[in-house]
């Protein structure tokens, strides 16, 4: 695991290693003890989109473990604005820092500057294609949350076809046994079918729904994604579906299933949801520090 670029890469004993770890960096933060696992390492931060959560969950990430952290977000002011290329701009960070978190809008771009790269690369996001530490917080939160990730009955909702961050979890929970899924969606934002053939050569079992009120009553994690306007290239295809499914009060109570959502959020979930005992999206945000600490130490230390 030399980076970390899609979680097409890794296996589970991979992931599980790293949850594990993760385990550890969590127990470490409630200690609060000033920690150096990673002192006189420094992280460059390098996204070519807007981030809020994974940027800076990074930074906080590196901090707390001791390093120190450089940052190119304002495209405008770096040389990004006068033509360099992703490769030029890759090959000079990584002879500044000791490991590369990169978002870029573009599908493939993390692979590229991996071949590029002196120093590990992280995949923050390449456009609608993967987002592995996403997964992996994922896949951490449903394992503190239910307690396992074998067995569990997974319902996504909403943009399906350009959410990354689905694309990511579902072929890593392929990965566990007797997983069930079901994906629900407007027909204009089905999961893509290599993401569903696939599927179908693992024989897992999965479901393809438009109506949310037909998911069963024995759900364990309700996923919710925002139907996000910047990935369509037509924005009348966007003012279609935007608004298609929203997660109420009144729809929650008396659910045993926990809710996740990689946020931001929009309208797709009621703010009366947040005060509910199945809310579990700002914990899953909070859980993506002591995942990211464990990717940096597990890297950086390779």
């Amino acid at each position: 695991m030399r980076h970390l670029i899609s979680m097409r890469d890794i296996g589970k004993k991979e992931i599980l290693e790293i949850l594990d770890e993760a385990e550890k960096m969590e127990e470490l933060l409630k200690k609060k003890t000033p920690l150096k696992l990673l002192e006189g390492k420094i992280l460059a931060t390098v996204f070519y989109e807007p981030s809020t959560r994974t940027r800076l969950s990074f930074e906080t990430s590196m901090k707390r473990l001791g390093g120190e952290v450089i940052t190119m977000t304002d495209l405008k002011s770096s040389s990004v604005a006068k033509g360099e290329s992703l490769i030029d701009t890759i090959r000079v960070i990584s002879s500044y820092a000791d490991i590369i978190v990169l978002r870029h809008p573009s599908e493939g771009a993390a692979r590229l500057a991996s071949e590029y790269s002196e120093v590990p690369i992280i995949n923050a996001g390449d456009g609608s294609n993967q987002h592995p530490t996403q997964t992996l917080l994922d896949l951490y939160t449903i394992r503190r949350e239910i307690g396992k990730i074998d067995g569990i009955k997974i319902a996504f909702v909403g943009d399906l076809k350009y959410g990354r961050t689905v694309h990511s979890l579902v072929y890593a929970l392929s990965l566990f046994k007797n997983v069930e899924m079901y994906f629900i969606s407007p027909k204009e934002l089905k999961m893509p079918k290599d993401i569903i053939e696939d599927l179908k050569f693992k024989n897992i079992k999965f479901y393809e729904l438009e109506n949310i009120e037909n998911i069963g009553d024995d759900i364990d994690v309700l996923y919710v994604t925002r139907i996000q306007k910047e990935r369509f290239p037509d924005p009348n295809e966007y003012e279609k579906v935007k608004g298609s499914y929203r997660i109420t009060k009144e729809f929650v109570e008396g659910k045993k299933f926990i809710i996740m959502h990689p946020l931001p959020r929009v309208d797709e979930i009621d703010y009366e949801v947040d005060n509910l005992p199945q809310a579990k999206y700002f914990k899953q945000s909070f859980y993506g520090i002591p995942v990211r600490m464990a990717i940096l130490k597990k890297l950086i230390e390779y």
